[in-house]
């Protein structure tokens, strides 16, 4: 059987903490083993525990939940942050894959949901709700949709995907289905998959959403 998976779990708000400790420590596979009611607390309960996810609260006192997790990633880049919140303004999501979170989600959501969220970060994987989604593909719209004449800022990596991976990883940030990036390149599904595992292999990511956002942080599409 394999282990639990450890989890800091940094929130303000006491009686919510508990009650969500509470319901991860029903799973099995779940095991709550520390807590921070503020930034500098998290940051410090990650040097000391052994941990295998954090799930941090944006509006913490202190540093605050940002910059918490910039601090967290810096000392610890393979430690995987899920940041549950209510905040939801705009840029925020922006701001978090900088810090470099490997997910969001809004308070409310549904528990089987949030434990989904929990497993699936934890692997590896990355996980953004429907709102960070929206922004996600809101910011690619925006970088396409200006003028030819602006400069793009500067590239903090070598692209190193070809044309067609470009337009291709384009489509699959606008939310895009293999086949319906098939259908609008004039290409098979198979052909897609095996561009999208190249893009996935090239940019070292594991999954779409990770590809989108690694290519949204380092400008790596053309607007053509």
């Amino acid at each position: 059987m394999k282990p639990p998976i450890k989890i800091l779990i940094a929130e303000d708000d006491e009686l919510f903490r508990l009650g969500l400790r509470m319901r991860l420590q029903q799973e099995a596979d779940l095991e709550v083993v520390a807590e921070a009611e503020d930034g500098e607390t998290a940051v410090d309960q990650t040097k000391c525990q052994s941990l295998d996810l954090v799930l941090l609260d944006v509006g913490l006192p202190g540093i605050g939940g940002i910059e918490a997790c910039r601090q967290i990633k810096q000392q610890q880049p393979t430690l995987p942050v899920l940041v549950l919140t209510s905040r939801s303004e705009k840029n925020l999501i922006s701001r978090l894959i900088a810090a470099g979170a490997q997910g969001y989600c809004l308070k409310g959501i549904a528990a089987e949901a949030l434990i989904l969220a929990l497993r699936s970060v934890a692997a590896g994987a990355s996980w953004w709700d429907s709102t960070a989604t929206a922004e996600i593909q809101a910011a690619f719209q925006e970088t396409a949709s200006l003028p030819a004449s602006e400069p793009m800022p500067p590239r903090s990596i070598e692209n190193p995907l070809t044309p067609r991976e470009q337009e291709i990883l384009a489509l699959v940030a606008a939310g895009k289905s293999n086949q319906e990036i098939a259908d609008l390149l004039y290409i098979t599904s198979g052909t897609v998959r095996v561009h999208v595992h190249a893009i996935l292999h090239k940019l070292d990511v594991r999954d779409r959403t990770q590809a989108a956002i690694v290519a949204l942080q380092n400008r790596l599409i053309s607007r053509e």
